[in-house]
């Protein structure tokens, strides 16, 4: 189905979402037609956020709003539904277009695996009426779900089009990309270089894969690392659990921008905590890369100084690998926390691969390393 079809059957006026891969032709299409325009079209940290975004549209207008987002999402609008939209509370409606990653019967990455098999569940837990768009269904299906739709979205409800991969499409492909000049994979090279057998723990999405490709061309081990292959946001506070219970062994994390946004609380966290032998690394391309390119907002904010104002006694920019050298020497030296700022490009190999050893195959070695330090 043409993303435009259901653009025009949908007939709202305020799209705010988190980017997925399996969504990339809306995408495309709302940067095409709105670009980020706060009026109609933005890109928020988290699902949850957007879920509230949703709410302000709606009591502002009295229109209904589109939150879209991938399925591994669902557990970051949860609260805001059952406690905000639900119709026992201040039935506040909304249209949710979710895309299906680990989708039962299909291949996919281990992240997606269970969250697959649990998204239609968590859809009528939260009393959500929802309907499968796939590759085969016809604009008059979707049309008539709509209208049906529209009776519960009247009474305070919500609704979902659940989308499979390849149901949805759009002729005019975006590319993005930014102003830096650094790529990633030679980035986390230069970490690795560095850090040499300290733990790392590394964010979700195409840094983890690289890290371990590293890893694979030096012939090293995967021992040292912990890749945190799902759980968006979330790898910074990993590093700082380990950091506070290992204090004599220098803690790495390698974070995006568009996960430590996700979830920016934990500098807070982090900062207060202040353990001196962790080094938070924020790799900066301003996208949300893995997932199509679409913009975070960190283009536009000073991420060194909220880190600063969070309590990190040391945080510093590079946007070169002279200076980005200097301050991994500097940190691994130091006995203070840190945090890195390195501004990237967007891009990666063709040929990326994917981590070849299981989930639990990871943790098994990295909680083995682990327990020889201290």
């Amino acid at each position: 189905m043409k993303v435009e079809t259901l653009f025009e059957i949908i007939q709202s006026n305020f799209y705010t979402g988190v980017p997925d891969s399996q969504l990339r032709s809306l995408c495309d299409f709302l940067i095409h037609r709105y670009g980020i325009d706060p009026q109609h079209h933005i890109i928020a940290a988290n699902e949850g956020n957007c879920t509230a975004l949703a709410a302000g549209y709606h009591l502002a207008t009295g229109n209904i709003p589109v939150v879209y987002m991938q399925n591994s999402g669902e557990g970051n609008i949860i609260n805001p539904v059952a406690s905000l939209l639900n119709d026992k509370v201040y039935a506040i409606p909304c249209i949710f277009i979710i895309g299906w990653r680990g989708e039962p019967g299909l291949h996919d990455e281990p992240q997606h695996i269970y969250q697959g098999e649990v998204t239609i569940k968590l859809l009528d837990n939260m009393n959500i009426s929802s309907f499968i768009i796939d590759k085969e269904t016809l604009k008059e299906e979707v049309f008539e779900v709509m209208n049906k739709f529209r009776k519960l979205l009247s009474s305070g409800k919500s609704v979902a089009f659940v989308i499979r991969k390849g149901a949805l499409s759009y002729d005019n492909k975006v590319v993005y990309s930014n102003n830096n000049k650094m790529i990633r994979e030679d980035i986390i090279k230069h970490i690795t270089e560095i850090s040499r057998e300290d733990p790392i723990i590394s964010t979700t999405g195409k840094a983890s894969r690289e890290l371990f490709e590293i890893r694979e061309s030096a012939k090293q081990g995967h021992n040292y690392d912990f890749l945190t292959v799902g759980s968006m946001g979330h790898s910074s506070s990993v590093a700082l659990g380990i950091a506070v219970n290992k204090p004599d062994t220098k803690i790495w994390c390698i974070d995006g921008d568009g996960a430590a946004l996700m979830h920016m609380g934990a500098i807070a966290v982090i900062g207060t905590a202040a353990p001196k032998n962790m080094v938070h690394i924020i790799i900066n391309n301003e996208a949300h890369e893995t997932v199509g390119g679409m913009p975070t907002v960190a283009n536009k904010i000073d991420m060194t100084g909220i880190a600063k104002s969070c309590g990190y006694p040391y945080a510093v920019c590079v946007d070169n690998f002279t200076d980005l050298d200097i301050e991994l020497k500097k940190a691994k030296q130091n006995d203070i926390l840190s945090l890195i700022e390195v501004k990237c490009a967007i891009g990666a190999r063709d040929d990326l691969g994917r981590p070849t050893t299981t989930a639990i195959e990871n943790k098994e070695k990295f909680m083995k390393y682990l327990s020889k330090l201290s």
